[in-house]
């Protein structure tokens, strides 16, 4: 499969080390001392045990135990019991005494001051348990999927548990979304601290990230052409899902049991595109002994079939066919069936279709009653990164019988030490990590595949991976001078066939004037294949050498046949960028095939233009627009019009002038280039509509595209 690849460099372990070993003494000659060293991993399970009248087991003693893992007894090292209080708190318990009491001629204390520095989930010191006997949840306020009445109400039920439902066992702490993931408050039972950070929530946070379907339920704004917001909406998922990540790992510091409680109005999942951030977010919170306990914000919803006052109407014929009902029903089942899946797989319980929100707090609360830590310090000291199970057995019979429930986590992924690998163990893990179906996300990683025609039944697609700088600044801070970068990555059909491949490696300097900007800039990878028309999937994996870390990228796309197109002008994929490079320019260069680059639709004389995966621009920057139209029985040039729009919402805020084609046909292709330079001076910073129109007069056919762009100050 003929390619090519570019890489520009552009805009809970328990370790124990020996100490290093002194400077020898002159008196002892070239006497060596010897050094030990060990690692030790500290398995914890938080095991809820319930008897058949459903009521906690009590009493039981480490020797009622028997653990396992892959078949292999363990000696229990740890064990306690965490005794939760049942039944609502009528007055608050807050966990410090209060201030004493100061004399009237000294100013009272302004307690009311919130700290200068960041709050965080306050981390446990190995072999102890920072909250004895507590019942530790989270709400967790993901204010970017929640309109303005939904965070109303999430605020309300909240406030209604703190007010009445709390009890003396309860341990809150609050985290909320908009930009990135906050702590407002670390697990506290002081109910007036907690009720004030609830009532300070700035409800309109967050807004601007909302889900903009494209199907038959999406609204008839009145343009000429309705976008494709599919990228968009993959973004915004994956923010969500790794938000929830993000927060369960600053949890797992703690050895208890956790409820996240969490506020959103669903979440919108798109195919499999999502699935690999999804697993990830799911399987970090397992490993960090998390249950999701998703709350529909939008309570219970009796929707009209063609969608309420609150949006335009559909328009076309999906009102009259039906089709635009059952995509408003489809949605809305999609968004809480991913809250659904949190829940299932966590071990916890989504409350949906249900106007007393505070019922999923409760509903935490409950499932959280009395449980035993056990910890034991695992026999299988191989740092191999592969999957153990554990197996809690009760072995006294007579409590045994009792038991109607022995809920505890399954098993767990080995702690690993990549530089230990060597090339054979590297080539492995790359094999394995591409068929795992657990994608592992330890790197960012954005793809862009786009497709231009070259015969009539095939096409080169171009695949861009941008990676940011960022990621690789940890290697540059271990003194590395450089690292290499390894990639894998397939595309199969619609039958699972494999119909391309990559496997590549480049070397990027950590050293010299290019390393500097090192974290302020991306790295791109570029390859490309020739494939039919048709549906498929793509994987991608990079990993880091010097760290190990790695990352995977994996979505759904089609190459359209573009022959069979009649009613309207054939267009290839639109390429916007900000930037271009000369080939020789590159920081690290994987392969050049001169047949491959001579043909590359992106590279015209020796000058790459650089896809701009997130779409996202500067004011001082132009904005490259390139793509190809196609006229398939034409042997010359038939003139084309071409013009690049830029709307905010309903208002065109700024238009190019006509750009006419008379000349360019590609014989072989059939393709016509079109080329545009916009200076995005013209425009003020915001969100914009970006739209491509091209008309062929002759043929009386035009073609449309449109996708949104963010322009910066």
């Amino acid at each position: 499969m003929p390619r090519s690849a570019i890489a520009l460099l552009l805009s809970g372990l328990l370790t124990v080390f020996a100490q290093q070993p002194p400077a020898p003494d002159a008196a002892s000659g070239s006497k060596k001392e010897l050094v030990f060293s060990t690692t030790t991993q500290l398995v914890v399970e938080d095991v809820l045990i319930k008897s058949k009248d459903g009521k906690p087991v009590l009493g039981l003693k480490p020797s009622d135990f028997t653990i396992t893992e892959d078949g292999k007894p363990q000696k229990i090292s740890v064990f306690h019991f965490q005794e939760l209080e049942e039944g609502p708190s009528t007055t608050p318990t807050p966990s410090t005494p209060p201030a004493p009491e100061v004399a009237a001629a000294k100013p009272p204390q302004k307690s009311t001051v919130r700290p200068v520095t960041t709050v965080e989930i306050a981390p446990e010191t190995p072999g102890n348990l920072k909250y004895s006997n507590r019942r530790l949840m989270v709400m967790f306020f993901d204010m970017t999927s929640m309109p303005i009445q939904d965070q109303k109400r999430a605020q309300t039920a909240a406030l209604k548990f703190l007010h009445t439902q709390i009890t003396p066992a309860d341990m809150v702490a609050i985290m909320t979304f908009s930009s990135d993931v906050k702590v407002m408050e670390d697990f506290t039972d002081d109910r007036d601290l907690l009720e004030k950070d609830v009532k300070s929530l700035i409800i309109g946070e967050g807004q601007g990230f909302e889900i903009d379907n494209q199907d038959d339920s999406a609204s008839d704004t009145g343009a000429a052409f309705q976008q494709d917001d599919t990228e968009f909406n993959i973004f915004n998922t994956d923010r969500q899902l790794a938000a929830l990540e993000t927060a369960v790992k600053m949890l797992a510091t703690l050895n208890e049991k956790k409820s996240l409680v969490y506020f959103a109005s669903g979440i919108q999942r798109n195919g499999l595109d999502n699935q690999a951030q999804l697993r990830s977010t799911i399987n970090a919170a397992i490993r960090a002994n998390v249950s999701f306990y998703p709350i529909d914000a939008r309570g219970l919803v009796a929707q009209a079939p063609l969608g309420d006052a609150t949006k335009g109407s559909p328009g076309g014929q999906g009102m009259y066919s039906g089709s635009s009902a059952r995509a408003v029903t489809s949605n809305f089942q999609n968004q809480q069936e991913t809250l659904y899946t949190l829940a299932a797989d966590t071990g916890g319980k989504a409350l949906l279709d249900n106007n007393d929100l505070s019922m999923g707090i409760v509903q935490a609360q409950k499932d959280m009653t009395s449980y035993y830590i056990i910890g034991y310090y695992t026999t299988n000291t191989a740092l191999d990164g592969r999957f153990r199970r554990i197996k809690i057995t009760v072995s006294n019979s007579a409590v045994a019988r009792t038991i109607s429930k022995l809920d505890y986590r399954q098993g767990y992924y080995g702690g690993k030490t990549f530089k230990k690998f060597n090339d054979s163990d590297k080539e492995q893990q790359l094999a394995q990590a591409l068929a795992l179906g657990d994608p592992v996300t330890d790197m960012d990683i954005a793809m862009e595949l786009d497709y231009f025609r070259l015969a009539h039944d095939r096409y080169f697609v171009p695949m861009v991976i941008k990676i940011p700088g960022s990621e690789i600044e940890l290697a540059r801070h271990g003194g590395a001078d450089s690292t290499r970068l390894d990639f894998i990555g397939e595309i199969k059909d619609a039958k699972g066939a494999t119909a391309g491949n990559v496997r590549d490696n480049i070397q990027v300097k950590l050293k010299g004037d290019s390393a500097q900007q090192l974290s302020k800039t991306t790295l791109e990878y570029d390859t490309g294949f020739t494939l039919a028309p048709g549906a498929y999937t793509a994987k991608f994996l990079a990993r880091e050498n010097e760290t190990g870390k790695m990352g995977t990228y994996e979505t759904k796309f089609v190459v359209p046949d573009l022959t069979l197109e009649q009613k309207y002008l054939p267009i290839s994929s639109v390429v916007l960028s900000n930037q271009r490079e000369k080939l020789d320019a590159a920081v690290a260069t994987a392969e050049k095939d001169k047949k491959i680059l001579a043909a590359h639709p992106l590279i015209q004389d020796g000058v790459k233009l650089i896809p701009s995966v997130t779409r996202v621009f500067r004011k001082d920057q132009n904005l490259y627009v390139y793509l190809e139209a196609y006229e398939p029985t034409a042997d010359a040039t038939q003139p084309l019009m071409a013009n690049v729009s830029f709307y905010r919402g309903k208002v065109k805020a700024f238009e190019t002038d006509p750009l006419e084609v008379s000349d360019g046909l590609n014989p072989k292709t059939k393709a016509v280039p079109l080329r545009f330079s916009v200076p995005l001076a013209k425009l003020q910073a915001g969100r914009y509509t970006c739209q491509v129109s091209v008309l062929d007069p002759s043929a009386q056919k035009f073609a449309f595209w449109r996708a949104r762009i963010v322009v910066l100050p």
